[in-house]
């Protein structure tokens, strides 16, 4: 096996030197050689899954380790670890991705169409499909096999209809973020019901909006044009929804830190915004009551001031707006170190559990991630928070992370 993988490599490396003079490469031999790359790919990538294996055996949270060696997000090494999982499962696609014969893409769909189905017994059959999907695989691209994967996925789901639209009700989700750009991305799925329902709102307001004539925003290219028009479509049904100043305005957080100077000799506020909206605009938005400001006061990684009550005890289990807002002022991301996923996805969780008395105020609570929150209630992680915010985090196995108090302002 070995010698294979060193020739594959042997013959690509002749590609880092050019042609001999007065030559030139033919098709056949450059397609040859990006299929001697893919087939080094997917080695490497069986390998790696062994690799990740075993190092779930030695650490409590693989993903930072994987991360950290990788140059990665957490997000990339939970998706490394999956695929790791999908291999340990799917018999026979390890060894045809160490061979070659299947790409890392074929493994991926197949990881895809797993989390589709019901952990048990649906999941089970797929698996048990393996041999079949396996020779499939083989001889197909990967988007032909992930239309066998709907296929099968679709077989395995089969009932009078009512059921899969209850799994797609579960399953509606949806993203977002800003990208390099500067631009706010949406990203959503909806069970087909919901879906015919959103997709109708959206299409009067276009209809009414742009009947008889289109903004010069538009693209020239027609399929852009009318993408185009639907978003701007959607932004004036919210805005229609909402109105100007009611309850659903966007809300600017001013988080004022007192210990990082300016340079001018004042506190620096950081307004909390993720994606490039000019200050000017900010201020234009909340005097004109389109949108609201709030501020909250921090020192050395305390909230000293937040408007509402931190403190609701044991009258409430759920943190409140009021504590989500201070607590997004400390802490852009989970609060577990190394973790990126973002504040406004995590949950807030009681350091003293509610279930043994602990208090819903602001310094017993902790945004977490699903994973590490999974993690600190099932997992055996143990977590204490100090009077100034230090975080200690303790692994079954004794390893102890721990963080001074938060630095970073909302983001």
């Amino acid at each position: 096996m070995t010698w294979v993988v060193v020739e594959r490599v042997e013959r690509v490396d002749r590609f880092r030197r050019p042609a001999p003079s007065g030559e030139s490469r033919s098709e056949a031999v450059l397609r040859a050689g990006l299929v001697d790359i893919e087939a080094i790919r997917a080695w490497a990538s069986a390998a790696e899954a062994r690799i990740v294996r075993e190092l779930h055996s030695v650490t409590s949270m693989p993903e930072a380790s994987i991360a950290a060696a990788t140059k990665s997000s957490t997000n990339a090494a939970s998706r490394t670890c999956d695929r790791s999982r999908t291999l340990d499962t799917a018999v026979g696609f390890g060894d045809a991705l160490a061979t070659g014969s299947i790409v890392t893409g074929h493994v991926d769909e197949l990881t895809k169409a797993a989390s589709r189905l019901d952990p048990g017994e649906q999941r089970d059959e797929l698996f048990g499909r393996c041999e079949v999907l396996l020779a499939d695989a083989q001889r197909s691209t990967i988007g032909q096999f992930a239309t066998t994967l709907a296929r099968e996925v679709r077989d395995i789901q089969a009932d009078d209809g009512m059921e899969r639209l209850e799994r797609q009700r579960r399953a509606t989700t949806l993203s977002m973020w800003s990208d390099n750009d500067g631009m706010w991305n949406l990203r959503a799925k909806f069970d087909p019901l919901t879906g015919v329902k959103v997709s109708n709102a959206i299409d009067r307001t276009l209809d009414a909006l742009f009947a008889e004539q289109t903004p010069d925003t538009c693209p020239a290219d027609p399929v852009e044009k009318q993408k185009h028009l639907r978003a701007l479509a959607l932004a004036r049904l919210i805005d229609a929804e909402r109105g100007v100043g009611r309850a659903g305005a966007p809300e600017f957080v001013a988080v004022i830190d007192v210990d990082q100077p300016n340079g001018n000799g004042q506190a620096t506020i950081d307004w909390g915004i993720d994606i490039e909206i000019p200050t000017r605009i900010v201020g234009e938005l909340i005097d004109t009551g389109a949108a609201k400001s709030t501020a909250v006061v921090v020192r050395n990684g305390v909230v000293i001031y937040a408007p509402g009550n931190m403190n609701l005890g044991r009258t409430k289990r759920h943190a409140s707006r009021d504590q989500r807002r201070a607590l997004r002022a400390l802490y852009p991301t989970c609060a577990i170190p190394g973790c990126g996923t973002h504040f406004d996805r995590c949950k807030m969780h009681h350091i003293i559990w509610w279930s043994k008395g602990g208090l819903t105020d602001l310094s017993n609570l902790l945004p977490v991630c699903v994973r590490h929150h999974h993690k600190i209630h099932d997992g055996g992680w143990n977590v204490a928070l100090d009077q100034h915010r230090q975080l200690t985090v303790t692994l079954p196995d004794g390893t102890i992370m721990s963080t001074g108090p938060p630095t970073r302002l909302a983001g």
